[in-house]
């Protein structure tokens, strides 16, 4: 039985991670961080602060797996300096408190394109954050990078509408079309527990496991169970 942390529980990913951990019966607990109240049904303890950046202190310990679906906007921020102080400091704050605590897995959640030596500060912030993850030297670490993420959010995000448009069409006439470059935010949920229950449950060998799209909709899609 898995005990796990998530952070991001009611963000687009992280609310079907939060729905999926809930009905699985070899998870014995769910400790959820939110800035808002968790949703009536779901089976979580919550740590539920408009303060994120208490969080880390509040990391609870014997947790086995830690998975972040943490992020946010600039709009939504107010400004990049703003954004970073989430996506990449707070995230990276909750990844050493689970490492002190005892997490063995780390799940993160992240972006296709990151990469640290990006040109774009987006890409290079979700590079870095990666990069310093990695560092941190937990027994299994997976970056999760999916392409355009559909499914309702709750700000508008003018270009990824008009991308998620053309996604659903293009779903329409086939996931092959869409499956390459866009993925529902569930199947990106189901991919990310997935992987981390396979390190907690050691069904997992590599230490460090990068998953594409190719491989987020192959585990979620044809390996889920």
């Amino acid at each position: 039985m898995a005990t796990v942390a998530l952070a991001g529980s009611t963000g687009l990913v992280g609310s079907h991670i939060l729905t999926l951990l809930s009905n699985l019966s070899n998870v014995s607990s769910i400790h959820a961080f939110s800035r808002k109240e968790l949703p009536s049904d779901a089976k979580a303890i919550s740590i539920t602060s408009s303060d994120s950046a208490s969080w880390p202190s509040q990391y609870p310990t014997g947790t086995e797996l830690f998975i972040s679906a943490l992020g946010t906007t600039r709009a939504t921020a107010g400004s990049f300096e703003n954004q970073r102080k989430i996506d990449y400091y707070l995230n990276l704050d909750l990844a050493k408190a689970a490492k002190a605590g005892g997490a063995k897995a780390y799940v993160l959640i992240s972006t296709g394109a990151a990469n640290s030596a990006a040109y774009m500060g987006y890409l290079k912030m979700k590079g870095e954050l990666e990069d310093a993850v990695k560092a941190l030297d937990f027994d299994h670490t997976v970056i999760v990078r999916p392409g355009v993420l559909l499914g309702p959010r709750n700000e508008l995000r003018t270009a990824e509408y008009v991308l998620q448009k053309v996604a659903g069409l293009a779903g329409l006439l086939s996931n092959a079309l869409k499956d390459p470059w866009a993925q529902d935010a569930g199947l990106v949920a189901r991919a990310a527990v997935r992987a981390g229950l396979d390190c907690v449950e050691g069904k997992e060998m590599e230490k460090v496991r990068v998953l594409n799209q190719a491989d987020i909709v192959r585990l979620a899609r044809t390996e889920w169970k």
